[in-house]
């Protein structure tokens, strides 16, 4: 079948057949071992705005924004042409000899956004990417320094850093690891800094002193010359949009600092609008890191692109050492690529044209009303910043139960939610809801109905099947 038949839609039952085809020949991420290479997934057919259609035509909000990625809508032909056009120009490039015009021009752009002396980009392929490529830096320039032995990484309970070998060791969600092997000789997990599951009676200020006490302690007990990076992002999005309690953050940089200890802030999700801003470390968090990673929302979506912002004092260090012959030797071969860094260029002129204004005048109407479904009984907290926040559902609010009865709450939400025209990102007992920027108000309180629609329904098949009383 020829490619523009696929493109077209639903015509001639094409849809049924890639969903038969997905069964036979696909392996989607993910998967349970109980469904490897036969499952397929709801069929997503178009976009445009900040809806989707699914494959049986029906109107969906894009509440996920696909990935957190879809940052200004779905087919906003601006993108759609500078990929024509670059690729008409030049479609690919090596870079291991060769370099483009456009990664540069990009990486000038990036860097007056980033805070502090961010001034170096390295390009890579998405956000696991991105971090594995900070990681191996960090080991790099402790090697480089002559310290061989500054390599153990901290990383926090309720993280998601991606899925390479090295990003994915640095996973503190429920299930990521269960199955899964990981360099545990080199990651420390501390404590989740969701301040919702802090012990009973302690205040969150309390909360965020005991964070950075473990910290310290942390990095007393195993040396701080053994310790090279601290990761965090600076709003947990997949585990559950936690946001730092109070100036937890900028605490734990100024220890970090103090230790000679890298500070990287992962912005895969956060970076480039989510929170009205190119980057949240400055503007949002006063945070000045020695790395940034991103990716998602650079190019929104519509070309595989990450990468990390490097402090300049840290390049400047390397030149100036005793082995000027040492090499960084990591690449892609998708580093730098031209079209992804002309969308990203275009991207971004749309950011700065008015998508992060809007995103900043929206962000408080969007987390008012999201707030309003703390009435309904089943949900436990509504958290957020910016066009991010969560819903998590618990079976009461005094002791917080994830709802250990039905872990799929978050499931049922979603599946009565795309019935009524919401896809929802489900997380075990949360729904996660970061849409396109471009969202107006009119569009929020759409989805805040079905959302609440949703979500009452869900509380009426619990009751219904005896797993909760409400």
């Amino acid at each position: 079948m020829a490619v523009a038949e696929w493109i077209a839609g639903t015509q001639n039952g094409q849809g049924a057949h890639a969903v038969e085809l997905a069964k036979r020949h696909l392996v989607q991420p993910w998967p349970e071992a109980g469904e490897i290479g036969s499952e397929s997934r709801a069929l997503i057919e178009g976009g445009e705005g900040i809806y989707i259609t699914d494959g049986e035509g029906k109107r969906l909000i894009d509440g996920p924004a696909g990935m957190w990625c879809v940052n200004v809508g779905h087919r906003r032909e601006e993108l759609a042409r500078v990929m024509y056009d670059q690729a008409m120009q030049l479609s690919y490039n090596t870079p291991w000899y060769t370099m483009n015009a456009p990664s540069a021009v990009l990486a000038e752009r990036i860097a007056s956004h980033a805070p502090g002396d961010l001034g170096h980009v390295f390009y890579t392929t998405g956000g696991s990417t991105a971090v594995e490529s900070a990681l191996r830096f960090m080991q790099f320039y402790n090697n480089v320094r002559g310290r061989p032995e500054k390599k153990l990484i901290l990383s926090r309970g309720g993280a998601y850093h991606g899925s390479t070998y090295l990003s994915a060791s640095l996973n503190g969600r429920p299930r990521d690891r269960d199955w899964m092997d990981g360099a545990d000789d080199l990651v420390i997990k501390l404590t989740s800094p969701n301040a919702f599951r802090r012990p009973s009676g302690m205040t969150v200020a309390t909360f965020a002193d005991s964070l950075v006490a473990e910290f310290e302690e942390t990095v007393q007990r195993l040396g701080a010359e053994r310790v090279g990076a601290f990761i965090g992002e600076p709003v947990q999005a997949s585990g559950g949009v936690v946001l730092p309690p109070g100036d937890y953050l900028q605490r734990i940089r100024k220890i970090c600092r103090d230790n000679d200890i890298l500070f990287i802030a992962d912005e895969v999700v956060t970076a480039f609008g989510r929170l009205g801003h190119v980057f949240a470390s400055g503007d949002v968090f006063g945070l000045d890191p020695d790395m940034i990673t991103f990716a998602k929302g650079v190019t929104s979506g519509y070309f595989p692109l990450g990468g990390m912002i490097v402090s300049d004092r840290l390049l400047a260090e390397l030149r100036r050492s005793n082995h000027p012959t040492a090499m960084y030797a990591h690449g892609l071969t998708y580093t730098s690529h031209p079209v992804g860094c002309a969308v990203a260029l275009a991207n971004l002129d749309l950011l700065e044209n008015g998508v992060l204004e809007h995103t900043r005048a929206m962000a408080p109407y969007f987390q008012a009303r999201l707030k309003t479904l703390e009435e309904l009984p089943l949900v436990g907290e509504v958290r957020g910043i910016g066009l991010m926040a969560c819903v998590e559902c618990v079976a009461d609010r005094e002791s917080k139960n994830p709802l250990q009865l039905d872990k799929n709450v978050g499931e049922r939400i979603d599946a009565h939610c795309h019935e009524l025209g919401l896809l929802v990102r489900p997380l075990i007992n949360m729904c996660v809801m970061s849409p396109p920027l471009v969202i107006t108000m009119e569009q929020i309180d759409d989805m805040v109905r079905i959302l609440r629609e949703g979500i009452s329904r869900t509380m009426d098949d619990l009751r219904r099947e005896g797993v909760w009383r409400g």
